[in-house]
């Protein structure tokens, strides 16, 4: 007889089983960690890193690369580069002195500074796609322009900040936070949501993963370039309003310093493929507290600021290299691009037939 009191063993569904073997790591996994291990290390080589106001210093200070590597990111998705963010610090925080100088609000002169941030981004879409001039060099060009504007404008000079007012975008808290930390936080989220929920976040990454793909399916090419190139432009003005507010003066030469370098480290060592259409904006968020912690670590320790670059370097080097070896393991091209959109096809009536 059979023994009917065996236990049988219970069934395995197939789907069941390769659903359990795509199950991985989230992307930013590789950065984060590179972040938690920074930190450990800063706080025990340094009582003071680990105090609550020096980590409100490292925040605000990494506000403005964490607004530069957000419009970065929007770039770098669609395959561009910008670098003309550090110069768009300088020419907006001299333009918001200048027009505050004139008597014109706070509010108002913000407004008109941001707007005309948000106008250097434009010309840089337009350049890029209707004059074809690749990203680099349009961005290179326009970058010497928005140097040279408010050097020629000032002679060089700095321009005082009188409106008080003014100080609360860079200086002020809401419930004890540092309001350009909200700023950036609001920022990052609503850019998030925006690009996985959206139609025209995934024209973006379309965009950035095959642009003949892209506009066979039908994204406005022109109007995305522009969009992305304008965000970044937005975001450089954000920046400038931050540090002008800091510093209450509108500095010419304000953002010529490791500015760019930065917010391009910061993207793509939190995950954003120079190739285009790869990434996620807290990747870049966790990239820009990394480059900020590894900063504040160093004047902290009292390290000279010339050892700063070659540190960042490293970390760099380590993050990408140990995403790199993960999304191999994981059976993933290391450059892949996302496949937001498919060619279309054409419809079975309009399928030419043999005969």
């Amino acid at each position: 007889m059979t023994d009917t009191t065996t236990a049988r063993k219970p069934p395995t569904s197939k789907n069941s089983e390769v659903h359990v073997k795509k199950r991985r790591l989230p992307d930013e996994t590789g950065i984060f960690i590179v972040l938690v291990a920074v930190l450990l290390v800063f706080s025990i080589l340094s009582p003071n890193f680990r105090t609550i106001d020096n980590g409100f210093t490292l925040l605000v200070n990494g506000t403005v690369i964490g607004f530069l590597a957000l419009g970065q990111t929007f770039v770098l998705l669609t395959g561009g580069i910008d670098l003309s963010t550090g110069a768009n610090i300088a020419m907006s925080g001299v333009l918001v002195a200048l027009v505050m100088q004139a008597g014109v609000p706070w509010p108002a002169a913000m407004l008109i500074a941001l707007i005309a941030a948000t106008s250097l981004g434009v010309l840089n879409g337009l350049l890029i796609h209707y004059v074809r001039i690749p990203p680099f060099i349009a961005t290179f060009s326009t970058q010497g322009v928005a140097l040279a504007i408010p050097l020629i404008i000032t002679g060089a000079n700095s321009i005082q900040v009188r409106d008080i007012g003014f100080s609360w975008i860079g200086q002020g808290r809401i419930a004890g936070v540092p309001l350009p930390v909200l700023l950036l936080l609001v920022a990052a989220v609503i850019a998030g949501l925006w690009l996985r929920m959206t139609r025209q976040g995934v024209h973006v990454y379309a965009l950035g993963g095959n642009k003949n793909a892209a506009r066979l399916a039908g994204v406005n090419i022109a109007r995305t370039t522009i969009l992305v190139y304008a965000i970044s432009g937005f975001c450089g003005g954000m920046g400038g309003m931050i540090v002008t507010s800091r510093l209450m003066v509108g500095f010419p030469a304000t953002g010529t310093g490791n500015e760019l370098f930065y917010s391009i480290a910061a993207a793509v060592v939190g995950g954003i493929s120079l190739f285009g259409g790869v990434g996620t904006v807290l990747g870049a968020m966790i990239g820009a507290v990394l480059i900020a912690a590894v900063s504040n670590g160093m004047n902290v320790l009292s390290v000279q600021s010339y050892w700063q670059s070659l540190v960042i370097g490293v970390i760099i080097l380590v993050g990408v290299s140990f995403d790199t070896l993960r999304r191999s393991r994981a059976g993933r091209p290391v450059f892949a691009k996302r496949p937001a959109v498919d060619t279309p096809s054409l419809p079975p009536s309009t399928t030419p037939s043999k005969s």
